[in-house]
């Protein structure tokens, strides 16, 4: 049965109240009525958009309703009857009626009521679940570097959640453990407060990690929300000693230099000579130990000590310097082993060559016949001739002669 229309639109929605409030007391429950509504629960994030579609199976030219948690109207069929932009019609036929909520909001949560007028008052229910997207959360803890071997305690913190976030740290791609995480209710909102801490005893290694918090919800797609800081370890410096080259010739310029790998970088340099004091043209300048000539008296085993106020370090090199007329006899004997080994091949070619002239000089002018063929033996050419396969003796008009 068709609900009559009103000539006017505030009688046609307070009397659509009334029927509905009393189809909800009746409480009555329709099985298999194909005139009975079907709706469907939705979930949706604070200032997205929801959409509501109630149906029925077959239609009698009655009109369906879309009622809000207060039980105000919303649309009744086409008409709109609550005067707010965020609901907008979607669709409406005489089986269903489709309308969705933009913005949605924290108070937009609740129980959402379908009706079809007909007689009695037939009713369907949605419950639209509002969830609160946490807050980009923030890491405290860091605001100084931390000492080798000592601890830091990190703590994450997000905002705004609903249901309460889960809290995550990593290490790189490593997903670190931290302790239960701390959920606290926003006082006059359905929202949440959660913060977790994590616990690190740092080494050197852990210098330069990035250490991650991210936020786990059903309203953000993994990764979605995460914070990231950079941990900073402070360690004594690793030293070594490198030289500014691998063969130090007497007579000449040369410097060492003190590698120091620490955080912070070392800052004081000291040299010395191991059993003995440092030559005289041997001049420290910070990381460098510079050599102004060098002589043979300066080998032995140099050691640098270097400090950046977490602790020091030593690294040690042994500097053996070459005579320069060695090494020049040295490269006296390399040249000459290759120019034996040129000498070699030359040799050879040159044999190689002779023997394929006396080849080509041999077989020089030499020319066989078909007559005097298998004739290599005789002692001279007549004979050749005459014994020749297929030869005649008296076949003059057929003798060769070389010349």
């Amino acid at each position: 049965m068709a609900f009559p229309s009103a000539p006017s639109a505030l009688w046609s929605v307070s009397l659509l109240t009334v029927l509905f409030a009393a189809a909800v007391h009746s409480n009555i429950v329709y099985d298999d009525d194909p005139l009975q509504p079907v709706t469907s629960d939705e979930t949706v994030s604070v200032g997205g958009t929801v959409t509501l579609t109630c149906r029925v199976a077959e239609s009698d030219n009655s009109s369906l309703q879309w009622s809000n948690t207060a039980q105000q109207t919303l649309y009744f069929g086409e008409k709109r009857a609550l005067r707010d932009n965020r609901i907008q019609l979607r669709s409406s036929t005489a089986t269903e009626l489709s309308i969705t909520i933009g913005e949605v909001q924290l108070a937009d949560e609740g129980e959402y009521t379908c009706s079809i007028f007909t007689m009695p008052v037939r009713t369907a229910r949605a419950t639209v679940t509002v969830l609160g997207v946490p807050g980009k959360p923030q890491i405290s803890g860091f605001e100084n570097a931390v000492p080798e071997g000592g601890k830091v305690t990190l703590t994450c913190t997000s905002t705004g959640s609903k249901p309460p976030a889960r809290l995550r740290w990593y290490r790189g791609d490593q997903e670190l453990e931290g302790r239960p995480d701390v959920v606290e209710p926003v006082a006059g909102d359905p929202t949440y407060n959660v913060s977790s801490e994590l616990t690190l005893e740092v080494s050197r290694s852990d210098d330069n990690a990035l250490i991650t918090c991210a936020v786990d919800h059903p309203s953000l797609a993994p990764g979605d929300k995460r914070s990231e800081h950079v941990l900073r370890v402070l360690y004594s410096p690793n030293v070594m000693i490198v030289p500014e080259s691998d063969l130090p010739r007497e007579g000449e310029k040369f410097h060492l230099q003190c590698l120091g790998n620490g955080n912070p970088e070392p800052t004081a340099y000291m040299w010395e000579k191991k059993d003995g004091e440092l030559p005289p043209l041997a001049k420290p300048d910070g990381a460098y130990l510079r050599f102004e000539m060098l002589n043979k008296s300066d080998n032995g085993v140099y050691l640098c000590n270097a400090d950046n106020g977490i602790g020091n370090s030593q690294g040690e090199y042994t500097l053996l310097v070459q005579d320069p007329t060695a090494m020049s006899t040295s490269s006296g004997v390399d040249h000459a082993v290759i120019g034996g080994v040129v000498a070699v091949i030359v040799f050879i070619l040159l044999c190689l060559l002779i023997v394929l002239g006396r080849y080509l000089i041999r077989h020089k002018g030499t020319y066989l016949t078909h007559e005097a063929k298998g004739s290599d033996d005789a002692p001279d050419a007549d004979t050749a001739i005459i014994n020749a396969e297929g030869g005649h003796s008296g076949a003059e008009d057929k003798k060769e002669y070389f010349i």
